[in-house]
Formats: structure tokens, sequence, C-alpha cells
């Protein structure tokens, strides 16, 4: 195949074809080969993505919500491929496509970044669990966590998040708060010995915006090599009190008025730089990996692949 081999990995369900061909017309070089594969809802993502690359795709555009991304990143991060990945943001959350400044709700200006944008190199996150009695590893570009984020994920009415997106979340995070209690976590950091701790929700991330551009991780950096965690243990009004407080003034507007490089922890709120962590819960949690719910889980080890993938942005 040429040197110009365009994959697009997309989602049906998510735009149609004909708007993806006009916009990829506009943008592709003169003599660039372009192929098409649709994702399945057995396989989002990473499937198709192997078989570009098989194929000789030299770019493989994921065409989708962050499911869509988190599949083809796995299928490039662990072929070790040179080729580069590009993402047209089609999904609610479009996690990795936020914080990456990769354009939202413009098919056009998204797939003419995916085609024409300079490469940057990002790590890539992994999870490794025993999901349903049966081990699993699967990748994610933006957080993973247990706890209210979790249950906020799996409390959200698919039906309303149709039609109001992101908001949805909002609508489902005071039930989410109901039903997450505090619970012993054993914790494991690069290779220590293992430290318990009390809380109801741990993130791990290798970025940190969430959709309506909350930054819960302001230290996390997809390109510096390690995963930014949170650590959550609010028990009660003057625990959350506390949690807002840290999140809203601490690492939110005092933070942008001193212009603190590191992010401030507090008796509810601990933040803290890792290459892995081991977590082994009191109970089986669900596992959430950019906003997607995997399963539930009891242990979970969280790594970071330094410089696993290439971007066009």
């Amino acid at each position: 195949m040429s040197a110009d081999s365009i994959a697009i990995v997309w989602n049906p369900a998510k735009t149609s074809k004909d708007d993806l061909e006009a916009a990829v017309a506009d943008a592709a070089p003169e003599g660039a080969e372009v192929s098409w594969i649709e994702t399945t809802e057995d396989d989002p993502g990473r499937g198709q993505a192997e078989q570009a690359l098989a194929d000789g795709a030299t770019l493989v555009i994921a065409a989708g919500g962050d499911g869509t991304v988190r599949g083809v990143a796995e299928a490039l991060a662990d072929a070790d491929t040179e080729a580069d990945l590009g993402i047209v943001p089609l999904g609610t959350g479009n996690l990795l496509a936020r914080n990456l400044e990769i354009p939202l709700g413009s098919i056009p200006k998204a797939v003419a970044r995916a085609i024409t944008g300079e490469a940057r190199t990002i790590d890539l996150a992994w999870a490794d669990a025993e999901i349903g009695g049966a081990p699993c590893r699967h990748a994610f570009t933006v957080m993973a966590g247990v706890g209210v984020d979790a249950h906020m994920i799996t409390e959200t009415d698919e039906d309303l998040k149709g039609r109001i997106g992101w908001l949805a979340y909002v609508e489902s995070l005071g039930r989410a708060v109901n039903a997450s209690d505090v619970i012993p976590m054993g914790l494991a950091i690069d290779g220590s010995a293992r430290a318990e701790q009390q809380a109801h929700t741990l993130i791990v991330g290798n970025c940190g915006i969430l959709t309506g551009g909350i930054t819960l991780l302001p230290d996390a950096d997809p390109a510096d090599g390690e995963l930014d965690m949170l650590l959550l243990s609010a028990d009660g009004v003057a625990g959350w009190l506390d949690t807002m407080r840290s999140m809203v003034w601490d690492n939110g507007l005092r933070r942008l008025v001193r212009g603190e490089e590191t992010a401030a922890s507090s008796d509810s709120v601990t933040h803290r730089r890792v290459r892995s962590v081991t977590v082994d819960l009191g109970k089986a949690r669900v596992l959430e990996l950019d906003g997607d719910e995997v399963g539930e889980t009891s242990h979970v080890v969280f790594t970071i692949q330094p410089g696993a993938l290439r971007v066009r942005r």
C-alpha cells in the first residue's frame, strides 16, 4: 500500500458514512488510500484497528465515542506500530479529544486535524483486573476508577444521556453518592509494600479534564510517563464540604490565582503521582474505564505505558 494509507474505524450508530466520506475527501491528500471498517456492538474498535494495521494502514482514525477511541488505542499500543492515531469525536464524553484540544462538534474540522495535524506522542494507561472470575486487560486513555465515579456511570439513564449529553451524569451524581460507602482498600504503589486505606472512590488518570471542562486531576499530563491518583474518603457532611473546598478552591481558583504547580491534598482528598498501583478492595466494586463500565472487581493493577501512541492533533 502507499505511504498515505488511512483506515477509518467508525461507529455507524454515531454518524452517517456520507458525512465522514465528504470530510475525508476534502482533507485527504491526493493518492491516499482510504479504507472503511465498521465497529460492532461486540467489538467497538480493537479488532477493526488490528485489521487496519494488518492491511498496512499508516493512520488509523477512530470515529466514534470513547469506547471506539479506547479500542483503537489498545490495538495500536499492543502492536508497537509507527502508525498514527486520529480521532473524530462523536460520543458523549469525548474525553481524550477534550484533553488534546481536538475539535468537538465538527466532523470536517476533526477529520482535517486527524489527517493533516502533527503527531504528538502520549502515554497509555492499562488496567489488569479479574472480572467475572476471569483475568482481563484493558487500556484507558484518560481515567479509570472505582467508587462514586463508577456508580455515576452505572446510574446514568442511557435515554437521558442520548437527549441531553453529559448533563445526564450530573442527574445521576446524587444517587451515585448514596450508593457509595467508605470501604477498606489496600494500595501498593510503585512496587512498595501494601498500605491500608479507607476511601469510597479511587481514580487513576493519564489526563485530567472531564466533560464540562471540569479538571479533576490538575497535575495530569498525558506525556509525562506517570499516572495521577486521586483518593476520596469523605464521610458525612463535613467530609463532603472538605472535598468540595479542595476541588473548587484549593485545586481550582486558588491554584489558578497563585500559579501553583502541584495538586493540594486535604483531610478527605489525596493526590499522588504514581507509575503503578495495585488495588485490593474490601468488596467487589464496579470498574469504569474512560466512562465505560467493564464489570465488578476486587483486585486491579493500574500501570502506565510511556510513549505508547502517536496522536494527530
